[in-house]
């Protein structure tokens, strides 16, 4: 008799305890950020399991984030909805003013369903989502509040996704790649010899271009393999630059590669290794940045949502160059013409040179960050730590990205004028989301430096 009035006792004071925990209270606990980060990891991890092409995991992302970033809006009123400013999308419903909610609650809902939606390995969301949420519980989020913010963010999760039903890239599935053959034109590429990367990827729609051409880049320089001609001195560097790789050099390609997929060939056996993606990399960087900046989490929302929308559309952009100019890539030039053994730093990717996608999504998302956190940003990036690459630091996201571009050069795989080229490319995409994707009603509260 004695424990049942004591365990009766013990739930009245646990339910009493949750009961009585004010909405500031609860609030405050949902809107540390650390959750978001932690989660915004665990959709990378996924990501890599499942071996996603770099252009689709940036589409991952990039509506992922947005749902995040819809279904917490309502809760910062200096902040507005992306409804109305990307291509063809319209703001979710809002939800009732009358009732109370948790909107950091309803963002990590609406960015777990749209990340588990769109990704293949639903196991992995099963325990971590049931750690994730049951965290939130024991906040004390009153039980009709919980399920209400629950619900709003499932509702947001579904009208981003259904805005992405029709962005075109389920129609592009299966779609192979037939070469020319022609000269100067690309073809597959050792060791593994695969099929083209989504040739159609310039057919998806974009979230802040207005077309994939609305940033051209000037025409690579034109196939010559005489001595003195652009091309050839072009190759040439690619050539003797890893034939003569310092050991920086080596360490800045292999710091940069984030290659998904990549090939080993050991005698007759052929086994690949996964790792992160470049659109990866450079989330993770934002997660950096803005856990080194205390950045509150709408802001680190916002950092994230704009550097995904700007990925993606860079990775479109990049890739209707790619598809249009279809550029031999150094490895095959050099092999065929004078040096059938010589093999790059880094494998070579399996799609065409001109411009360099690692230049462009990095220069993108690198433009983003330095507009909301400014010029002279520093910062040590510890992605690549754990795939045995190093750590790096850089004393802006300027320096970053152009380190990244050049990392292309010594890993032997892009020519000099396809990683420039990109780059500016980047730097365009990237001005253009912030013009047009405007997050904060009164954007002259950004502090640059």
């Amino acid at each position: 008799m004695k424990f049942r009035l004591l365990s009766f006792v013990l739930l009245v004071t646990i339910y009493g305890c949750k009961k009585n925990v004010s909405q500031e209270e609860y609030n405050s606990k949902a809107a540390d950020p650390k959750l978001f980060h932690e989660t915004t990891t665990h959709l990378t991890d996924v990501i890599i399991h499942d071996i996603f092409k770099p252009p689709v995991a940036s589409r991952i992302y990039g509506y992922s984030f947005l749902a995040a970033y819809e279904a917490l809006v309502p809760g910062y009123p200096e902040y507005q909805s992306l409804g109305g400013q990307l291509v063809k999308f319209e703001a979710p419903l809002k939800p009732d003013s009358s009732l109370a909610y948790c909107f950091p609650l309803a963002s990590i809902k609406a960015f777990s369903v749209v990340g588990r939606t769109l990704t293949f390995s639903g196991n992995m969301w099963d325990a971590y989502e049931k750690g994730l949420f049951e965290k939130y519980q024991d906040m004390g989020i009153p039980e009709d509040v919980y399920n209400r913010s629950i619900a709003y963010g499932d509702s947001v999760a579904k009208h981003v996704l259904a805005y992405a039903s029709k962005d075109h890239y389920k129609e592009i599935r299966g779609y192979r790649y037939t070469v020319t053959n022609l000269p100067g034109t690309w073809v597959p590429t050792p060791p593994a010899y695969a099929d083209a990367c989504e040739p159609m990827w310039n057919t998806v729609r974009t979230f802040a271009l207005d077309s994939v051409t609305q940033f051209r880049c000037p025409p690579p320089a034109k196939y010559d393999l005489s001595k003195n001609s652009k091309f050839m001195q072009l190759t040439m560097e690619v050539y003797n630059i890893g034939n003569k790789l310092t050991e920086e050099q080596k360490a800045t390609a292999f710091f940069w590669d984030d290659n998904a997929f990549v090939t080993n060939v050991v005698g007759h056996a052929m086994f690949a290794n996964k790792k992160m993606t470049p659109a990866g990399h450079w989330l993770a960087i934002v997660k950096t940045v803005t856990t080194d900046k205390k950045l509150n989490l709408m802001q680190a929302t916002e950092a994230y949502t704009l550097g995904a929308l700007s990925i993606y559309d860079a990775f479109v952009a990049c890739w209707d160059e790619k598809y249009r100019t279809v550029r031999i890539r150094p490895e095959t030039v050099i092999n065929n013409n004078w040096d059938p053994n010589w093999r790059p730093f880094l494998e070579t990717p399996a799609f065409p040179e001109y411009v360099s996608g690692h230049s462009s999504i990095s220069a993108a998302c690198g433009t983003i960050l330095t507009h909301l956190m400014g010029a002279n940003v520093a910062f040590t990036d510890t992605t690549e730590k754990k795939y045995g690459r190093g750590v790096k630091s850089f004393k802006s996201f300027e320096e970053a990205y152009w380190d990244a571009s050049i990392s292309r050069v010594y890993g032997g795989i892009h020519y000099r004028d396809g990683v420039e080229e990109g780059t500016h490319l980047g730097e365009k995409i990237g001005e253009n989301v912030w013009q047009r994707a405007v997050t904060r009603k009164n954007r002259e509260t950004v502090a640059r430096n």
